[in-house]
């Protein structure tokens, strides 16, 4: 192994693979072109032996340089295609391949899961605001009657918003009605806040 040999890539490899499997095919093309011309002149001759009485002997003869064409004709085929060589970048590329599939399928696994955890995210959020509809908390409702100053702000604020709060119209949840409520729906508000 030649450790300052350039590692070849898969693509060009089949590029220069299929370069050379023209080449050879045309190579073979051009010797089974030149074999059918010399088959045309055998059967010619033998047409014209057979006139002359002399058949069997030009018989054996056709036979054997058919056969000489076809054995040069197939060992130039393997000597330009060289089937180790082949075989060594047709392994190649199989490798390649399966090591791209498996990579495509870790991709595409990582986006479904992905994917998946929007939608749970998702599916989460409905639930909770089902069930907060279903018990009766309207959320933006309170946070928009919520004082909008600091939560230790002066008592006139949350008499002012005691005040807007008995004044409109009724809604799922009742106004609270002690100090306590008030101070307890302030310090939800600021742990909201801060989320």
């Amino acid at each position: 192994m030649n450790i300052f040999k350039k590692k070849v890539d898969p693509k060009e490899a089949l590029r220069t693979s299929k370069r050379e499997m023209a080449v050879a095919t045309r190579g073979v093309e051009r010797e089974i072109g030149s074999l059918q011309m010399e088959e045309k002149k055998l059967v010619a001759e033998i047409k014209k032996t057979a006139k002359t009485g002399n058949e069997a002997m030009h018989a054996g003869t056709s036979i054997s340089a058919g056969m000489k064409g076809a054995s040069k004709a197939m060992a130039a085929m393997n000597k330009q295609m060289e089937p180790a060589k082949q075989i060594k970048v047709m392994r190649e590329f199989q490798k390649q391949s399966t090591q791209l599939d498996m990579t495509l399928e870790m991709m595409s696994d990582a986006i479904d899961e992905t994917l998946d955890k929007d939608e749970a995210e998702e599916e989460t959020e409905e639930l909770t605001n089902q069930v907060l509809d279903e018990i009766g908390v309207d959320v933006a409702s309170q946070l928009s009657s919520a004082p909008k100053g600091r939560v230790g702000a002066s008592n006139r604020k949350v008499e002012n918003n005691q005040a807007r709060s008995a004044a409109a119209p009724a809604r799922n949840v009742a106004p609270p009605e002690s100090s306590s409520e008030v101070d307890d729906l302030e310090r939800r508000l600021a742990s909201l806040r801060r989320i």
